[in-house]
Order: C-alpha cells, then sequence, then structure tokens
C-alpha cells in the first residue's frame, strides 16, 4: 500500500488549496479513505473521511462549509478542497486507510496559512 499527498502549500487567510492523495497497492474503490492533520505541537486529528463510493462523507466541525473531501475510483485519488482558509488550519495533511486491518499513512504534504 502506498499513498503520495500533493498539493500543500504557502496560501494567504481566505485563499484555496486543493490536496490530492494518489493511493495504489489495494483495491481503492472499495475502502474509505481519510484526511488527517497535525498542526506542531497538537496531536493528529480527523479533517474528513469519505466512503469507498464516494457517497457519504464527514467532516470535522471546523472545517465544516468550506472543505470538501471527493474521490475519483477511476484515478486511484482522493482529494480534499480547502477553502476560506485560515491559519489555524496551517498543519501537515495525511492521507489514511485502513486495509486488511492495518493503517496506512502518506509522507503528510505540510499547509501553511499566512498573511
Amino acid at each position: 500500500v502506498q499513498l503520495v499527498e500533493s498539493g500543500g502549500g504557502l496560501v494567504q487567510p481566505g485563499g484555496s488549496l486543493r490536496l490530492s492523495c494518489a493511493a495504489s497497492g489495494f483495491t481503492f474503490s472499495a475502502y474509505g479513505m481519510t484526511w488527517y492533520r497535525q498542526a506542531s505541537g497538537k496531536e493528529r486529528e480527523l479533517v474528513a473521511a469519505i466512503s469507498s463510493a464516494g457517497d457519504i462523507t464527514n467532516y470535522a466541525d471546523s472545517v465544516k462549509g468550506r472543505f470538501t473531501i471527493s474521490r475519483d475510483n477511476a484515478k486511484n485519488t482522493v482529494y480534499l478542497q480547502m477553502n476560506a482558509l485560515k491559519p489555524e488550519d496551517t498543519a501537515v495533511y495525511y492521507c489514511f486507510v485502513r486495509y486488511r486491518y492495518k493503517d496506512y499513512w502518506g509522507q503528510g504534504t505540510q499547509v501553511t496559512v499566512s498573511s
């Protein structure tokens, strides 16, 4: 299993970014996917999750209405569209899947929201 995130960077408050997570090594369309984030000095927290078919999504209260998780099963990729970014969204964002009872994480992509 391999998860590779991309799309992070430096953005001003109020700006947007779209993160991508390319997955391989398992049947992507059969598994739910999750985005987590970890800010410096804080615990890792769930940001958004999506079902295998993409029809069910869940969000942390702190990002509801601003972030959108989606997936393209033909491309084995899950996305996180982040709008109206705030400085408190600054963190390393990780892609996650639980496959055959084992947890897999990507390497993370840094998102920094600052003026």
